[in-house]
Formats: structure tokens, C-alpha cells, sequence
């Protein structure tokens, strides 16, 4: 069985890589961008991008099953980038899957598809997507989502998972922005950082995908369905900031933004950069905002069920080993 992973030279993507090599399956990259890490792994990259149908189809020549990782990731933007590469190129995937007899697909989601203001406790997968979502990511996403779990089918074997705050060695997001955020020994925050939150360790989210993989080569009935990934520990925000700041040697106080100056500043930072046209992912919004001060923890007991899912590390040991590597 040859794997296709889109996205492959990702954070997410590299890791899916370097387990599917270590079992043995040849494995094969679609990403825009050359990389000596996969080279290093003997993964077959493929240069090229996911709007591209043609593209797409040469990658997934010879193919058996495909990870689809690949993704635009952010909490602010416009609509345009995040839907040609989280829309377009996941109908192209499906597309091309389809034309080229290719029976098993794995889509990379997101928690973030059914987030809405106010929060989300305990949310298992009848949760539904919101009426309207707070920014282009969560938004591409969940079209995305749907258009992998509509075209499950007798000829093409469909799942999605959905992990939330991906963390680990070389994370090139969360833990790295938390200590940019860091100011004269504080990190002004809105809320009062209680909220409980869910995260997935890099190990997890990877792990997962191989299970969901093998489930759906296996025959199991969980074709056309979403599954929540995470470390199934939800801490404080609070909690969890100050874990990984230790973990990258920092130390800050907690310094808490009213809520409504936070939402306020979200709202002009958005309409300065739709006036500007600026392409910034990670600038203020209110969909940042809206998870720093509500709760959002999912359970994972579908995934359990059905993939037979255990996260393989827990949140101490994933902090303690991030300690070693920063």
C-alpha cells in the first residue's frame, strides 16, 4: 500500500511521514515547497499545489489511500486564500481519489468547526456547525469536512478527524506565539484564563490518523464520519499557558484584558485589515478572542469506540519532553 500525505512537509504532515516509514508503507508527499526532512526519509515529494487539479492527479498516480493534511491555517484573513486551499483542493483530492480508483481517504479537520461564541463543553460529534462561524479558517474547514464525509461511498471510504491545538517538538505555532506574546514579565489576556481547554499532542493527532488509516483499509463502518482527537485532558487556559512558558524557560503574570475592550480591539483590527486587504492568518479577530475566554473541551469517546483511540502520551510527559527540546 502506497499513502499519499498532503501537507506532508507540515508540522502535522512530517510526523504522519515518519510513522508510516517506520512501518514500512512507501509513502509519498504532495506540498508546495521542496524539503530535505521527508528527502531524508525517503518520501517520494511531490512540488506542487493543491488548487491544481493536475497536480493533484500526479501525486496521487500509483496511490492506494490518501492522508489529506494539507490545509491553510489561521485565526484571521480573508476569505479568498483559505477557501482555494481548505475548499478547492479538497475537492480536487476527492476528485482525483475518485479518478484514480483510490478507496481510502483520511481528511485532517478541525475541533474548530463547531465552535461558536459561548463555548463548547463536553461536545461529542452530534454537535452541529455553527450558523455562522467567527473566521475564514473554521469556515473553509467545516466545507471541507462536509464534502469528505458527503463523498464516503461503496468505491471511496471516507473519515475525518478532528484534532484541536496541535503541540509537540518543533511546533512552529502555539508554544512560539505564546512566548512572542510575553511583555516586560506579562501575558495580557482577555478573560481570566479559567476556561477549560483541550489539546492534542503532535504524537496523538499522528497516532490517530494511522488508526483511523487502518480502520477504514480493515473494512470498519466508519465511512462518511467525524471523530474529535485530543489529549482528552482539559486544563484552565491559565494552566496551560504557564506550562508551556516554563517549558520554553519564561516566566509571566497573567494580565487580564476586559472582555469587551478585547472584543472591541478584535473588531477594529479585522476592519483595518479588510480595508487594507492585508493577508494576515494571525492577527487580533474576534474568533481568537472568542477561544481565549470561552471553554472549548470535546469528548473523545466516539474516537475510542470506533478507532480504538488512546492517546499514546499524556499532557505531563508531552510538557516534559518539549522542556528538553526548547
Amino acid at each position: 500500500m502506497r499513502v499519499l500525505v498532503t501537507g506532508g512537509s507540515g508540522f502535522l504532515g512530517q510526523e504522519i511521514c515518519r510513522r508510516l516509514v517506520a512501518r514500512g508503507t512507501p509513502v509519498s508527499s504532495l506540498g508546495r515547497r521542496p524539503s530535505l526532512v521527508l528527502e531524508g526519509l525517503g518520501v517520494r515529494h511531490h512540488q506542487g499545489d493543491l488548487a491544481d487539479p493536475a497536480a493533484v492527479s500526479r501525486a496521487l498516480a500509483g496511490c492506494d489511500a490518501v492522508i489529506h493534511n494539507a490545509a491553510l491555517a489561521g485565526v484571521s484573513g480573508p476569505l479568498r486564500p483559505y477557501w482555494r486551499t481548505n475548499v478547492l483542493g479538497t475537492r480536487n483530492v476527492i476528485d482525483q481519489c475518485r479518478a484514480h480508483g483510490i478507496g481510502t481517504l483520511v481528511h485532517t479537520s478541525t475541533a474548530s468547526v463547531v465552535f461558536r461564541p459561548g463555548g463548547l463543553e463536553n461536545a461529542d460529534e452530534h454537535c452541529p456547525y455553527p450558523r455562522r462561524h467567527l473566521a475564514a479558517y473554521p469556515r473553509t474547514k467545516a466545507h471541507a469536512e462536509a464534502l469528505v464525509l458527503a463523498a464516503d461511498s461503496p468505491g471511496l471510504a471516507t473519515v475525518s478527524l478532528r484534532p484541536h491545538i496541535i503541540w509537540g517538538p518543533g511546533d512552529p505555532h502555539f508554544a512560539p506565539a505564546l512566548a512572542r506574546a510575553v511583555r516586560a514579565g506579562r501575558l495580557v489576556m482577555p478573560g481570566d484564563g479559567t476556561n477549560l481547554v483541550d489539546t492534542t499532542h503532535l504524537h496523538t493527532a499522528a497516532h490517530a490518523h494511522l488508526l483511523a488509516l487502518d480502520r477504514l483499509r480493515e473494512g470498519r463502518p466508519i465511512g462518511g464520519r467525524a471523530y474529535f482527537i485530543t489529549q482528552d485532558e482539559p486544563l484552565p487556559l491559565r494552566d496551560i499557558t504557564a506550562r508551556f512558558l516554563r517549558a520554553a524557560g519564561r516566566r509571566a503574570v497573567w494580565s487580564t484584558v476586559p472582555r469587551p475592550l478585547a472584543h472591541a480591539a478584535a473588531a477594529t483590527s479585522e476592519t483595518v485589515l479588510r480595508l487594507t486587504g492585508l493577508p494576515r492568518t494571525h492577527a487580533l479577530s474576534r474568533f481568537l478572542v472568542a477561544e481565549l475566554v470561552h471553554p472549548h473541551w470535546f469528548s473523545v469517546e466516539a474516537a475510542r469506540r470506533d478507532l480504538e483511540f488512546e492517546p499514546p502520551i499524556t499532557f505531563d510527559a508531552g510538557i516534559a519532553a518539549l522542556s528538553d527540546t526548547m
